[in-house]
């Protein structure tokens, strides 16, 4: 079996290994193992210019913290082969909000490129470099890892032959609506502390079964 149909990421970080853990366990570990995706990680400080490998300076300006420097960056990216169906993607709090819609979408490409921020942020001109920017929600995290590894995460769940069952990724919360909620699930044991499961669903009939799932679904309000 070879990668000629896969999604490929490539994540670039000036922290490799925080990747390491993550992309080696469940669904990830197995899809890399069924060559149904492969992850590339670039620490684009190799591609810093200077001896100290240097890849942030002070703003212009003046103010807090580090920037990071656009020519690492850059240089890092032009080192990347692209496929003819890919999006290079910035990580970063002015993007748009990451969701299942954009997931559905992303899983279309072949290649995705997930720049991974840190410190104050980037050199505001790597901006003219990139397909898309994306945030995973209006707070602050310490680096762009954790949502590289959120957008993984959500797209490869998507893609044929990564999850058990081929349906799952159709029933699922927000698969249907952007704010749908999917039914109640029970498992063993059948009762538990005077909790009960829902007789229909030990019944064995699956149009009740259907017609319970779909009135305990919800739509949540925005």
């Amino acid at each position: 079996m070879c990668y000629n149909d896969h999604m490929q990421y490539d994540i670039l970080t000036i922290f490799p290994h925080i990747f390491d853990s993550y992309l080696n366990e469940s669904i990830l570990k197995r899809a890399q193992k069924n060559k149904l995706i492969k992850a590339n990680i670039h620490n684009f400080r190799d591609f810093a210019t200077d001896k100290h490998h240097t890849v942030d300076d002070k703003p212009y300006g003046g103010g807090p913290g580090m920037l990071l420097k656009i020519e690492p960056i850059y240089k890092c990216l032009k080192s990347i082969k692209r496929k003819k169906n890919s999006k290079v993607i910035l990580l970063t709090p002015k993007g748009e909000t990451f969701n299942q819609a954009a997931a559905k979408r992303l899983s279309k490409l072949d290649q995705l490129i997930l720049v991974c921020g840190h410190y104050e942020g980037f050199d505001e001109r790597i901006r003219k470099f990139v397909d898309e920017q994306i945030s995973i929600g209006d707070y602050v995290l310490t680096g762009g890892e954790i949502p590289a590894m959120a957008v993984i995460d959500a797209v490869t769940r998507l893609l044929p032959g990564v999850l058990g069952d081929e349906n799952s990724p159709h029933d699922e919360t927000f698969s249907k609506h952007p704010t749908y909620i999917e039914y109640p699930h029970y498992t063993r044991p059948e009762n538990f502390k005077g909790m009960k499961v829902p007789k229909v669903l030990l019944s064995g009939n699956h149009k009740k079964i259907q017609a319970w799932r779909l009135k305990n679904a919800k739509i949540r309000k925005a």
